[in-house]
């Protein structure tokens, strides 16, 4: 009972005694990929929804694309210090009538330098002519 007892009391004292980290992952901003996209998170809500505009790079390999509008939520970066999110790209593509939409899934990292990174998966879809084409109207990530 003592040695459980102290413990307790060290890790309450260890607890008061850490100052607030600042709060990290916060999604506002510019997010560049390893291929070149770029995310821009303009408006961030105070429950977590989020939107902006993907950008495409220059390894999407597809000119036709457009800069198109995203929206999305992550968790409360208050409860959790590296926050699930995920976000939905309308595409927007030039002379085209043809619909894309991605889905992405993810987690914002801290690493021990401070550095915050994305880490996702996306699933695209694209409109099928009918449902005997739907099997390859999707694509993971």
């Amino acid at each position: 009972m003592g040695s459980s007892t102290f413990a307790l009391v060290l890790a309450l004292a260890l607890v008061a005694c850490v100052t607030p980290v600042e709060r990290k992952c916060l999604l506002s901003g510019s997010w560049r990929s390893d291929t070149g996209c770029r995310m821009v998170v303009s408006v961030l809500g105070k429950d977590g929804s989020f939107s902006g505009s993907y950008l495409p790079g220059p390894a999407a390999g597809d000119s036709e694309i457009l800069t198109s509008p995203l929206e999305g939520s992550q968790q409360d970066t208050g409860l959790v210090p590296q926050p699930i999110f995920s976000f939905t790209v309308r595409w927007w593509l030039q002379d085209s009538e043809t619909a894309r939409t991605t889905v992405f899934l993810g987690q914002c990292y801290v690493g021990t330098n401070g550095e915050e990174t994305l880490h996702a998966l996306w699933l695209l879809r694209e409109a099928a002519k009918s449902p005997d084409e739907d099997w390859k109207a999707t694509r993971t990530v």
